[in-house]
């Protein structure tokens, strides 16, 4: 048989309701893609039926020679292992490969899934493939698409690229982003990234972790910068790193709100981000409409029960009133895990790693995630940072309720984080750094839930299942509950769960 006039042992299926069970075996969202966009060509895999009458080898033969006649292109023909066909095809070719190849007979169909080819980024932050997000975006193209998270925090550079690509910044009204440091009386900025600062570089370096993608562009160098110490003086050297691949937040295509309540030396006050709060609620119309989805808190105040009973203090009360909304909130447990105490006069204080009851407002929240930290990429052997606050809440409630990498964590570079590297800065060129706590483990948290959103959309709007399904599928890192609460988020199990 000539390989380009396939023969007709799979039978286009005419009738409506075959071809659109036909078409079922195309994956979402490629299906929808296809259909919306039918001269568009898409790199994709076909997975081959392997119950095919006549064998795996005739199937891959006659779909090559369908692709052929479709106008396609094999792809990596040498590379085509079983049970795989990579080809480039256009969106209506790829509806009509599906009616010819997807027939409703189990043994004389051709092909069991049409898969798209989904673009892999290189990852920097070895965090992220420590909670499987490089293996759900693959797996599931779990990317954040159509799902938007607000980060209060110190504000979010809108200059840095990390955010060009996907336009992670860019707003469609009512939504826009907010300065609470800047103006009190009307926070309200706009909906572009033309306004945004961060003087202190903190919630830049967050917004980085949750989304953004940075690719290597013509004339655009991207740097790490990275920290030594003198052999000789024993000072600490900054230096930059070339990086020669692109960098992706766990969720790339997640939107960020930039909620700015702290300034440029990282102050703030419950108030404002009590009020970003109150204008989420209003924006989401206080539950009838999901326009924000989730919020990130990486900040907080070391909890004195003298204040308040554990858990229900303003901004604690505010949380809960937010997730009782439909948002999920994600908070930082804080770094108050190790400290020291002075036991005698005119001795050396005594360090103590392990500090239990050291939750941060408004970590105590009962409903909120509250995030501890492990190592980005050796949790099982390090276990929980030293650093990280642990459990319970003064009241005994569980917290943290999850771990996540938080230990040298590569992110965007901007405002008081970068200049304080006193780098000399060149043209063209963008820049990263390393940064540690429980502020950076909250955005993979974050991330997490928002690719998680964006393919399990029926979960939008339930905050408390969220929590729960990934308090069950979290790994357990063999630490006391205290701790690691649940254990280490773990995106791809928490997909496969449901």
């Amino acid at each position: 048989m000539p390989e380009d006039s396939p023969d007709s042992t799979v039978q286009p299926a005419f009738s409506d309701v075959d071809r659109q069970l036909a078409r079922s075996a195309i994956a979402e969202p490629l299906l929808t893609d296809a259909r919306d966009k039918p001269d568009t060509v898409f790199e994709i895999i076909i997975d081959l039926n392997l119950d095919f009458h006549e064998g795996r080898e005739a199937a891959r033969k006659d779909v090559q020679a369908r692709i052929k006649t479709l106008k396609g292109k094999i792809v990596l023909p040498g590379h085509c292992q079983h049970p795989y066909v990579f080809a480039k095809l256009k969106g209506s070719a790829i509806l009509t490969l599906a009616e010819q190849g997807a027939s409703l007979s189990t043994q004389k169909r051709l092909i069991h899934r049409i898969w798209r080819d989904a673009e892999v980024h290189g990852l920097l932050t070895e965090s992220v493939r420590t909670i499987k997000a490089d293996a759900a975006r693959i797996s599931f193209t779990a990317t954040g698409r159509a799902i938007t998270w607000a980060v209060i925090d110190s504000g979010v550079d809108g200059s840095h690229a990390h955010f060009e690509e996907n336009k992670n910044l860019h707003l469609t009204p009512p939504l826009q982003h907010y300065d609470y440091v800047a103006d009190l009386e009307d926070p309200a900025i706009g909906s572009g990234p033309e306004k945004l600062t961060d003087g202190k570089g903190h919630g830049t370096h967050v917004a980085g972790t949750i989304a953004g993608l940075t690719s290597i562009q013509k004339g655009r160098t991207l740097y790490q910068v990275q920290a030594r110490q003198d052999t000789q003086t024993k000072d600490v050297i900054w230096d930059t790193r070339e990086i020669e691949s692109t960098i992706a937040g766990v969720a790339p295509d997640t939107k960020i709100v930039s909620f700015r309540v702290l300034d440029d030396a990282g102050s703030g006050r419950a108030s404002r981000i009590i009020a970003a709060i109150e204008e989420i609620l209003r924006l989401n119309d206080y539950g009838r409409r999901n326009l924000i989805h989730g919020v990130n808190l990486s900040l907080g105040y070391w909890f004195n029960p003298k204040w308040f009973a554990c858990g229900q203090s303003p901004l604690c009360s505010a949380v809960n009133r937010l997730v009782r909304s439909g948002v999920i909130v994600v908070v930082s447990a804080g770094n108050s895990g190790y400290s020291e105490t002075q036991v005698f006069e005119n001795m050396s204080p005594v360090r103590a790693a392990g500090q239990l009851v050291s939750i941060h407002d408004p970590g105590n929240a009962a409903l909120a995630i509250t995030v501890g930290s492990v190592h980005r990429n050796m949790p099982h052997v390090y276990g929980v940072s030293f650093f990280s606050s642990k459990g319970p809440t003064g009241d005994g409630r569980r917290k943290p309720d999850l771990v996540a990498p938080g230990e040298k964590i590569v992110s965007c570079a901007t405002g008081k984080l970068l200049n304080d590297t006193n780098v000399k800065r060149k043209a063209k060129a963008v820049y990263f750094v390393e940064s540690s706590g429980t502020s950076m483990a909250a955005p993979h948290v974050s991330g997490a839930i928002a690719a998680f959103l964006s393919i399990r959309s029926e979960f939008i709007g339930e905050p408390e299942k969220v929590k729960d399904i990934f308090m069950k599928s979290a790994t357990d890192l063999d630490r006391d509950a205290r701790f690691q609460g649940a254990g280490l988020v773990d995106l791809m199990r928490a997909i496969q769960s449901i």
